[in-house]
């Protein structure tokens, strides 16, 4: 009886520390808050530009409707772009004082219009605070499909892959702003490939989404 009085004796001390550690340093917690915005039916409304081009650049406007799976996958059902081409001044010189033709192959290149789909991934999605005042919610995903290009020759229509990745800002639940950034790789030909970067900026209106 003696040596478990002097035991437990011996045990409190150690106890009594164990628990005040516990109370200063209680451990931490973490918890991934849910999101405050879904996507259900997508129609979104675009302009932009393609770049890259040497022999001119191209005004673009862009609609397209997207069906949100879920929260990390969609797919992008539809999208058309049409595009307004603007020559160059390099184009103009070698028309004017080199006398090439306006059939040249590199010149019928110009895009007219592209129709396509693709599938969206969502893997991030987070917050964060404007001048500690705005809480701004966003979304970066990735997208993948497939392109119908017509470019400028009358048999023109060519198939194309395209790759691009996105950023996606909230403004409200039915409403939200993005920007695309992508590349269509179009097969012209046996042995020739068409690179067509697009830079797009887009107004997107979400439609039967739930909390």
């Amino acid at each position: 009886m003696r040596f478990i009085l002097l035991t437990l004796l011996c045990l409190v001390p150690g106890l009594a520390r164990a628990q005040a550690e516990e109370l200063e340093n209680p451990g931490t917690v973490s918890a991934v808050q849910d999101r405050l915005y879904r996507m259900h039916h997508e129609l979104t409304l675009g302009v932009g530009v393609l770049p890259a081009d040497a022999y001119y650049k191209g005004l673009i406007g862009n609609v397209g409707y997207t069906y949100h799976f879920s929260d990390s996958f969609a797919w992008q059902v539809g999208r058309g772009t049409y595009s307004y081409n603007v020559q160059t001044s390099l184009r103009r010189q070698l028309e004017r004082d080199f006398d090439v033709s306006p059939t040249n192959t590199a010149f019928e290149d110009q895009v007219q219009w592209m129709v396509g789909s693709d599938l969206v991934w969502s893997p991030l999605y987070g917050k964060t605070s404007f001048l500690n005042t705005n809480v701004i919610h966003f979304e970066v995903f990735l997208l993948g499909g497939g392109t119908v290009v017509k470019v400028e020759r009358s048999d023109g229509f060519r198939p194309a892959i395209n790759l691009g990745l996105g950023l996606r800002v909230f403004s409200s639940r039915n409403v939200s702003f993005r920007l695309d950034v992508t590349n269509n790789t179009v097969f012209a030909g046996a042995s020739r490939i068409i690179n067509v970067p697009t830079v797009q900026l887009g107004t997107a209106f979400n439609f039967g989404a739930t909390e």
